[in-house]
C-alpha cells in the first residue's frame, strides 16, 4: 500500500474529550452564579420598596423627601437600584449573546452595557439628590 491510500486520522479523540475543550472555561457559570445572587439579594429588598410604597402612598412630598433622606432608606434605595440594574444587565447580556451575531454582536453588547450604566447612574444620583433635598429641608426647619 502507498501512503496515498492508507486512512489517516489526525486526532485521536473521542467525541466527549473534544467537547470537553469548547464551552465558556467557566466563565459562564460565574455569570449564572452572580445573576442568581443578584437575583436572590432583590426579593427582599423588592419586598422592603413595596412596603415602603404602600406605607407612603398618599403622602405629601415633604413627608415622601423626609423618608428618602433618611440613611438606611437611602442605603437601601441605592442598594436597590444598583442590584437592579445590574441583574438588568446580566440579563439583557445572555439575550444579546443568544441572538445577535456577527458583526452587530460588540456594538450592541457595548450600546447595551452603557446604556444599563447610565441608567443606574441617574438613578443613583436621582437618590442622592433626594438626600440632599432632604437635609435642605430640615435645615429650613
Amino acid at each position: 500500500m502507498n501512503a496515498q491510500s492508507k486512512p489517516h486520522v489526525s486526532v485521536m479523540r473521542s467525541q466527549l474529550s473534544r467537547a470537553r475543550g469548547l464551552g465558556a472555561g467557566g466563565s459562564g457559570v460565574t455569570h449564572w452564579w452572580v445573576e442568581r445572587m443578584t437575583a436572590i439579594a432583590l426579593v427582599p429588598l423588592s419586598g422592603w420598596f413595596v412596603l415602603q410604597i404602600f406605607r407612603l402612598a398618599g403622602a405629601e412630598h415633604a413627608k415622601v423627601v423626609e423618608w428618602g433622606g433618611k440613611p438606611v432608606n437611602a442605603t437601601l434605595l441605592i442598594a436597590l437600584l444598583v442590584l437592579t440594574f445590574h441583574h438588568m444587565q446580566l440579563g439583557l447580556e445572555v439575550i444579546i449573546d443568544d441572538y445577535v451575531h456577527g458583526k452587530a454582536h460588540l456594538p450592541v453588547r457595548l450600546l447595551m452595557k452603557g446604556a444599563t450604566f447610565a441608567l443606574g447612574l441617574f438613578a443613583v444620583i436621582a437618590v442622592l439628590r433626594l438626600m440632599l433635598a432632604a437635609t435642605r429641608q430640615n435645615n429650613a426647619a
